[in-house]
């Protein structure tokens, strides 16, 4: 069994310029290895991208009721709750009313509404002259997450700047603050529409039953809520960390820009290099062996999505940025049966963001440091100042 002194758990890491040469040596020492967490005490870290899948797969070993991520606080208040912290059929069954809103052909109807707020959203920020570009790459999903929700139009602005608070406030109090703010309208919302339902999600949701009985309220609301936080969440990383990062190579940009690259190839690539949300918590439901050590029941199993996503054995040159890299089966939205919902509508999102990017900048330019967040759940920046000039 190998036991690593280095805590995976500091954000300050990710943000260090040699972390693929550090989770890579880590990896060459063992796939996985236990690692002593200052919040969660030992946790078994899983750095391979063979044994992270294997993990992701296989939900009646590796359960999500225990939390799905780590440095939160303990056992989690939507355990059996949230299709995030539910396994077998009973997350099937949460799963299954929501699917219709965010598989390709639904997303495909509302392809024209996305293309259009991304580019009134990019031609904002040109205008603005200054940017920061975190707040810039929210809009768009808060927008299109009030399209889902069907979100009256008198209530849009007071969700938007609530959203705006509970992911962009300055302290994690702020935060917290901001989601207290933003339940209650959900609760609302849901009991008004449990009574006159409509065809939207909260709608379907609400009325939605399992074993012939209606989803509790608090059930809806909680799972309400983390459908806006990952909707939200990762699209605005995920798109201030891919424009870094095609700036840090140019070549690559310069390709995308030509139309040289498909956008699609590139929005996976992005995903891939970024891989914004950092890992994935699992309870170890009874013993198993995997990579050659022992897990016993109870243990944490935190699968390191970046270190799978940035693994030579499944990727070549993984530290290399190749926007038209095929394949790329890259677990940046999870693999299995708790494959992110949203994936095709973040994927529609981000291709939308960098299709007008291209469209309307020329050049962009960062005017100032930028700030990363100290965040192992969604790793990102907190501020990205940047001059969009226009075409």
């Amino acid at each position: 069994m190998t036991t690593t002194t280095v805590d995976l758990t500091d954000a300050r890491l990710w943000a260090d310029p040699g972390i693929g040469a550090l989770v890579d040596d880590l990896r060459a020492l063992a796939p996985v290895q236990l690692t002593h967490t200052a919040q969660d005490g030992p946790v078994w870290s899983v750095l391979s991208y063979e044994h992270s899948s294997a993990v992701l797969t296989d939900a009646a070993t590796y359960g999500s009721t225990g939390g799905s991520l780590l440095g939160t606080g303990g056992a989690p208040a939507g355990a059996g709750k949230m299709m995030a912290l539910t396994d077998g059929k009973h997350h099937r069954d949460l799963r299954a009313p929501l699917l219709p809103f965010f598989s390709p052909k639904g997303v495909r109807g509302s392809a024209e509404r996305i293309d259009d707020l991304a580019a009134q959203v990019v031609a904002d920020a040109v205008a603005k002259g200054q940017v920061d570009l975190v707040e810039v790459m929210a809009t768009v999903p808060l927008v299109v997450m009030c399209d889902v929700l069907d979100i009256p139009e008198s209530d849009r602005d007071m969700v938007v700047s609530v959203c705006d608070a509970a992911f962009l406030g300055t302290t994690p109090q702020d935060r917290r603050a901001a989601h207290q703010r933003l339940l209650p309208y959900l609760f609302d919302q849901a009991m008004r529409r449990r009574m006159a339902p409509a065809g939207d999600l909260i709608s379907v949701l609400a009325t939605h039953k399992v074993k012939g009985r209606l989803l509790p309220i608090e059930d809806v609301v909680l799972n309400l809520d983390n459908i806006i936080v990952g909707g939200v969440q990762t699209v605005r990383h995920t798109a201030a960390m891919s424009i870094m990062a095609l700036l840090d190579n140019p070549a690559e940009f310069q390709r995308l820009s030509e139309g040289a690259v498909d956008v699609d190839s590139a929005t996976d690539e992005l995903l891939r290099y970024t891989s914004v949300g950092l890992h994935v918590l699992r309870t170890a439901t009874r013993d198993a062996v995997l990579g050659g050590v022992d897990i016993k029941a109870g243990d944490k199993v935190a699968v390191w999505t970046w270190a799978a996503d940035h693994d030579a054995a499944a990727f070549d040159a993984p530290h290399e940025l190749r926007l038209d890299r095929s394949p790329n089966r890259h677990l940046a939205l999870g693999v299995g049966p708790h494959y992110c919902i949203g994936a095709p509508l973040a994927k529609a999102e981000l291709g939308a963001v960098y299709r007008a990017l291209l469209d309307q900048v020329a050049e962009i330019e960062v005017t100032g440091e930028p700030v990363h967040n100290q965040s192992i759940i969604n790793f990102g920046f907190d501020h990205l100042p940047v001059t969009l000039h226009a075409r």
